[in-house]
């Protein structure tokens, strides 16, 4: 398979298993461009990239940014995440302003869950979701795999866990498609509060016991507590949740076997993990960063190259 299925990245519950190996494909070959002396290749020079961000983001950002400049892509970018943009009408006309400029693609991050799939139905660009509301995420899942790909050799069969927020969390969702699209066996694990109603119904088993999850798991995906996303508190305390559902070294220790820690960042230190996990060598978290940028190198190379044709 030489292209992708699909003309956008709205979701990873649009993709196939042959498009997940395309773009891991594509991403080994981006790596090696990323860790050489000349970290550009000129693939991209006549695509205009836009970045719209209707939420705060440093991180995914960046990651993007970087990407679309190794790639020698034009960017700009719009922060809408201080303006009152807000509406669904408001965002056809920023983004009609936008591509009145002509640009090829659109990086968008918005609040409100489907606002990607919205834009694409409205406008010619080939859009990518870099993250709606608490629903998706899908360039975090294909880094996250990609990553335990790299790791453990590959995915299918592996025993993953996320543990924490999964209510809130775009991350959670894309990450439990993208895992069973290859086969994996997932676990979430959280309070109860934390826990969607029918999580079940995507296939994955819950767990409210962490230590009974860490034994099962090769893998443990930490996700921090969303307080920006809550209106209401859903545990007694900060303190009460470190203690049931903290990652600190003594609890890895006291383990049977070497697991493997990932978190999506930010890390809250002292929470969801504690420093001396998020810097031992069970946690990929650094590798997470660096390979957020070959993946999405590597998912913007392949949906310009079916704008090219």
């Amino acid at each position: 398979m030489s292209e992708l299925s699909v003309n956008h990245l709205l979701g990873i519950k649009y993709l196939s298993k042959e498009d997940l190996q395309l773009i891991f494909e594509t991403a080994d070959h981006f790596k090696e461009v990323i860790n050489r002396s000349i970290k550009k290749v000129p693939s991209l020079r006549d695509i205009t990239i836009a970045n719209l961000f209707f939420e705060n983001s440093t991180r995914t950002k960046l990651s993007f940014e970087l990407a679309e400049k190794r790639l020698s892509a034009d960017v700009v970018n719009f922060s809408a995440a201080s303006s009152s943009v807000k509406k669904g009408e408001t965002l056809i006309d920023t983004v009609n302003n936008i591509l009145s400029m002509k640009v090829d693609m659109v990086i968008m991050r918005h609040p409100n869950p489907g606002a990607s799939v919205f834009l694409s139905q409205h406008v010619k660009s080939a859009i990518i979701n870099a993250g709606d509301g608490a629903h998706e995420h899908p360039t975090q899942a294909l880094l996250d795999s990609y990553s335990i790909r790299e790791k453990l050799g590959e995915v299918a069969g592996k025993k993953i866990v996320i543990v924490g927020d999964i209510l809130h969390s775009r991350v959670a969702l894309s990450n439990i498609f993208a895992l069973k699209l290859q086969g994996a066996e997932v676990k979430v694990c959280g309070p109860k509060t934390l826990l969607p109603k029918h999580i079940e119904s995507l296939g994955v088993k819950v767990e409210t016991n962490l230590q009974k999850a860490l034994k099962w798991c090769d893998v443990a995906n930490m996700l921090r507590v969303q307080n920006e996303r809550m209106e209401i508190s859903y545990f007694p305390s900060t303190r009460e949740y470190v203690q049931q559902f903290g990652v600190n070294k003594k609890l890895l220790d006291s383990l049977s076997k070497e697991i493997v820690i990932m978190h999506p960042g930010p890390i809250n230190r002292g929470v969801e993990i504690t420093s001396d996990v998020a810097d031992s060598q069970h946690s990929i978290i650094l590798n997470q960063v660096e390979n957020g940028v070959a993946v999405r190198m590597a998912v913007i190379y392949l949906l310009a190259s079916k704008i090219k044709n």
